[in-house]
């Protein structure tokens, strides 16, 4: 059965649902069996409050440009129909869970919290597990395991979950699957479907290296030393 996961993280108002502050952004990766599926989810929220100046500082995100943007109403059941029955990545899953399951109350229509139609996975619990006493926030995770986040100069819902999906997959051991070919989508597409992916007929030949008679000679004198002292050796079996 495929296991479907979608990395998520929000951007907010402030850092307290408690207090009234909303989400503003949420952004999705989607992976099936550890495999990117390019069907991601982002959207831009109204939250109808203001954000405060040191939200702001973290992601940039104005209350001008908000001001045109959906409210959580109109994007809840698209929003929620897309993470239903998936496992949830999520570093420091407490904050972003406890915001959507503010958003999911407060429309007061039946939406379940997220911890029933969903799995959660908190990698920031995973990192400090794998790595007691050490920074685990992303980009000390970036550092780790050398995930390019260059491009990460503030904090962005949908850019900070595709860098943890990025983290997330070296912290549990990578991708399944080692693309060798990678030249045509064709193949690519051959290999997410577990064909066999062919190198072209028309590659360089490998080049051979043949030993030379010394070092032949050398190899045969190391492996007989190696078996007069009680070694077997199958190379130099009749």
């Amino acid at each position: 059965m495929d296991h479907r996961q979608i990395v998520l993280d929000t951007e907010t108002t402030g850092i307290d649902p408690k207090q009234g502050h909303r989400i503003i952004e949420i952004g999705c990766v989607e992976l099936i069996n550890r495999r990117f599926t390019g069907n991601n989810f982002h959207v831009y929220i109204n939250p109808e409050r203001d954000i405060e100046d040191e939200a702001i500082d973290v992601h940039g995100i104005t209350n001008q440009f908000l001001r045109n943007k959906p409210k959580y109403h109109q994007i809840a059941k698209e929003f929620l129909d897309y993470i239903q029955g998936a496992e949830l990545v999520i570093h420091n899953a407490a904050f972003d869970v406890g915001f959507m399951d503010m958003e999911f109350h407060r429309l007061r229509s039946g939406y379940p919290k997220t911890a029933d139609v969903c799995t959660i996975l908190d990698t920031l619990k995973m990192a400090r597990d794998l790595h007691p006493g050490q920074k685990n926030n992303l980009d000390a995770l970036c550092r780790r395991y050398n995930i390019d986040n260059g491009k990460r100069t503030m904090h962005g819902a949908l850019l900070d979950s595709e860098i943890l999906s990025d983290v997330y997959l070296a912290m549990t051991g990578g991708q399944v699957s080692l693309n060798l070919n990678n030249q045509q989508n064709g193949e690519n597409n051959a290999q997410r479907q577990g064909e066999i992916i062919r190198l072209n007929s028309d590659r360089a030949p490998l080049k051979i290296v043949v030993a030379t008679d010394d070092e032949q000679q050398a190899h045969h004198e190391r492996l007989e030393l190696v078996q007069s002292k009680g070694g077997q050796c199958l190379w130099l079996a009749d």
